[in-house]
């Protein structure tokens, strides 16, 4: 008898292989397949099955190493001649991963599928820069907000007036390449060229860096320090207890040798 296969939509995590969860542990151990993404730390890799095949579709900004179509086929195909398939996302599955899309198609197709929560980017690297993303005494509110957009120009545009006063932190992920869009947006309705912000890039992993500015700024520091993707960006008052809060590069700074900061404003 066939044995029945099925899809496990993992979040890897933000990038430290630690930060992983049992759950999704568990499913790359028992993994037959396994369909991985560029910002999956290799590390994780390592703890599948060494007879595991693996199927790379990493992606960068406007260069897709398999299209997101061919993606969705793959992890059907290959459930449907009986595999455990895995498809390991960097970060959460379904925050911006496209999660929920693969799980359309697999429901389409009669595969069974399951979510595997992981740690999303958007809280770990502000955190691990001492940035928590609220705090009573500064924000109780946040919005995620994706900092690029489609390449088939198709969904609604931004609602920056909403935006741009309507929650006290704002996080945008891949949003590095608009950064001066995004900064003009938020003064032009209504945020204050004061406000504080902070781009962190490749967030909780050995080579973290923080930029700190503010919006009428920091455009012209992140080209100075030369601050590159992957990179969260953290819009608001929150961004002002990093000062208190840096925590991260203090336990790094003695043990890594390339580690670096930029801090300034």
């Amino acid at each position: 008898m066939k044995a029945k296969g099925k899809v496990f939509l993992v979040g890897a995590g933000p990038g430290d292989p630690k930060l992983l969860t049992i759950k999704g542990l568990e499913a790359i151990q028992g993994a037959e397949v396994i369909v991985y993404d560029r910002l999956v730390n290799p590390e994780l890799i390592g703890y599948a099955n060494r007879n595991v095949e693996l199927i790379y579709c990493g992606k960068l900004p406007n260069q897709h190493t398999i299209p997101q179509e061919h993606i969705n086929e793959i992890l059907v195909l290959q459930a449907k001649r009986g595999k455990q398939v895995v498809r390991l996302k960097g970060g959460d599955p379904c925050m911006f991963g496209r999660g929920g899309e693969e799980a359309e198609y697999c429901a389409a197709h009669q595969v069974e599928f399951e979510f595997i929560p992981g740690i999303t980017s958007g809280i770990s690297a502000p955190m691990f820069a001492g940035i928590p993303v609220t705090h009573r005494d500064y924000s109780s509110s946040v919005t995620f907000v994706t900092g690029h957009k489609r390449s088939d120009k198709s969904g609604e545009a931004m609602n920056w007036r909403h935006l741009a006063t309507g929650s006290d932190t704002l996080v945008f992920y891949m949003g590095l390449s608009n950064l001066s869009l995004i900064c003009e947006n938020l003064m032009t309705y209504g945020r204050s060229p004061n406000t504080p912000i902070a781009l962190v890039e490749q967030g909780t992993t050995k080579r973290q860096r923080t930029l700190v500015g503010d919006l009428a700024n920091i455009v012209e520091k992140a080209a100075n320090a030369q601050i590159k993707s992957p990179a969260i960006i953290i819009v608001g008052d929150v961004v002002q207890l990093r000062n208190k809060l840096a925590w991260y590069e203090e336990i790094q700074a003695d043990s890594i040798s390339n580690w670096q900061e930029v801090n300034i404003g």
